[in-house]
């Protein structure tokens, strides 16, 4: 498969996956949006950041490091060991919930519970919803070593959604059950999932055309289950030191990931109410970066991957190739610079308006505007780190990997630490400028590959970080604009005043983008072409 086939597969899957991801998120944001207005900033801080972390953390050290295991394994592989190496999930799951169930009702502060009741039913279900999730898990890494992906998004799709409405329901008919309705939602939205895969392999082991196609490596449900035989270790031994291996591997992950919740429950910097609107700012701010930056991160990493050999100069590779990922990654840059400024410029003037819609004043009076102002400068950093990693990763050698993964082991420590001292300093908005400074040296040290990587080459992919004057222009005369606008117009003058200030967004977005269509020729070239390419797939499949 050439370069040009590879490129508009990964368009492909660009361009499915952000639909799927858009699909996926409406029906939740609307009741999400919903919900809040009858909450107080006090219980979905414990929600939300202690109860979600303690969920996350148990699913994490009982199962992340399992499931990357068993997934790398062969073909030829004997997967009633794998199954038996994945059941051991569960009884890990019961074990680190009971530890940290403990640590979060005895070392850990305790609400009050005349602001936030039922705290104690709410961690022990917290953690027996963990353990419930694991039950499901040797079906899941089954479904997907056999690419069952329309499984997987229905499952997934279906637990979610039915949470928000179960939320959603409890909360306007019941809301003095308080962490219960939170807890009954959290036990449905794992146990959803796990029914799921146990209804669809009964299904499909049962039928007749499973039976004849034999492309399953198991006949009946119960060869999913735990099995003991004489002739046979209980366990692959290679699987189970992998699977150590890759626990060392995401703990990392687990750092940079839950680094600001670990922060909050451990050293106390916040209280719970600005907890809650900190991760109600921080799920807002980043459903941008889920829905477009990272089904293209994924995509075209999977390009460059393709198409660069690993660790090889570019000057030593086919120059069809090397040229091709160089217009692409220009283009990419270009495109993520453009979206990012977008919405930094268009975000510091629209914020308030946009939480006051979303959560009403509980999260549009206090600190949710210049976080969210705080965050948008930070999307623009995540746009363009997505891109120059994606390309960073495909085209670094196993040594370099190597050696950048130690440099990010470094840099999660100091986020933990600057988060702490920017916190105490300036409140929540110091995790967003931790974010920033973190993700400014990612950014500093994948510019710095790729410059000399095609250091030697005619390519100078970097020029997609140039943008014209007149464009650079438009952004600033958005910028004053919509900010004097917001002045005069928002948030407290009625919705007449509202519409007349998303009206002047609005004529300001499309000066801004026609300035754009008309300057960055190169990006809409790539983009109609990528486009082209992806429904001409669409339509030969």
């Amino acid at each position: 498969m050439g370069s040009r086939e590879v490129l508009g597969q990964a368009a492909r899957l660009a361009s499915s996956g952000l639909l799927l991801q858009v699909l996926f998120r409406v029906i939740t944001f609307v009741l999400n949006a919903f919900v809040l207005r009858f909450l107080s900033k006090e219980i979905v801080g414990i929600v939300n950041v202690r109860l979600t972390l303690l969920y996350s953390t148990t699913i994490f050290l009982a199962r992340e490091a399992f499931r990357r295991a068993c997934l790398s394994g062969g073909p030829q592989r004997d997967w009633s060991q794998t199954f038996n190496l994945l059941w051991l999930t569960v009884p890990l799951g019961v074990f680190w919930s009971l530890f940290l169930g403990w640590v979060w009702l005895r070392l850990l502060e305790v609400p009050d519970p005349n602001v936030v009741s039922h705290y104690g039913t709410g961690v022990v279900v917290f953690g027996l919803s963990a353990v419930v999730e694991l039950l499901g898990e040797p079906f899941w890494v089954l479904a997907q070593a056999q690419m069952f992906v329309k499984l997987k998004v229905i499952a997934e799709s279906l637990s979610v959604i039915l949470k928000s409405v179960l939320t959603a329901f409890l909360v306007l008919w019941l809301p003095h059950w308080g962490l219960y309705i939170f807890s009954l939602a959290q036990l449905l939205y794992t146990t959803v999932p796990v029914l799921c895969y146990v209804i669809y392999f009964t299904k499909l082991l049962g039928s007749a055309e499973s039976s004849k196609q034999q492309t399953l490596p198991v006949s009946r449900m119960t060869d999913l289950l735990p099995s003991v035989t004489r002739n046979r270790a209980f366990v692959n031994w290679n699987e189970a030191k992998l699977t150590w291996s890759f626990f060392k591997q995401s703990f990392l992950k687990q750092i940079l990931t839950e680094g600001e919740r670990y922060v909050m429950t451990f050293l106390n910097v916040l209280n719970f109410g600005d907890q809650g609107v900190y991760d109600i700012v921080n799920n807002l701010g980043s459903l941008v970066a889920r829905l477009i930056f990272q089904p293209i991160e994924e995509s075209f990493y999977i390009f460059f991957a393709k198409v660069l050999e690993r660790g090889k100069d570019a000057t030593l590779q086919k120059q069809e190739d090397v040229a091709v990922a160089a217009a692409v990654l220009e283009s990419l840059l270009k495109l993520a610079l453009l979206t990012g400024l977008t919405i930094t410029i268009f975000g510091f003037a629209y914020s308030q308006l946009a939480l006051d819609i979303y959560g009403g004043a509980m999260l549009s009076s206090g600190s949710g505007p210049i976080l969210l102002r705080s965050y948008c400068l930070y999307v623009l950093l995540l746009a363009i780190n997505g891109v120059t990693e994606c390309f960073t990763f495909a085209a670094m050698s196993k040594e370099e990997v190597d050696r950048y993964n130690f440099t990010m082991l470094a840099l999660s420590s100091s986020f933990l630490g600057l988060s702490y001292l920017l916190t105490r300093w300036c409140g929540s908005v110091g995790f967003i400028l931790a974010n920033c400074f973190n993700m400014g040296v990612r950014i500093t040290q994948s510019l710095w590959f790729i410059r000399r990587y095609y250091g030697r080459s005619r390519h100078r992919p970097l020029a997609g970080l140039y943008l014209s004057p007149a464009l650079l222009g438009a952004f600033a005369l958005s910028g004053g604009i919509t900010g004097v606008s917001e002045v005069f117009l928002c948030c407290d003058q009625g919705w007449p005043a509202r519409l007349a200030h998303i009206a002047v967004g609005a004529f300001c977005l499309g000066l801004t983008l026609g300035t754009a269509f008309l300057t960055e020729t190169k990006l809409i070239n790539f983009v109609r072409t990528q486009l082209g390419v992806s429904r001409l797939a669409d339509k030969t499949s």
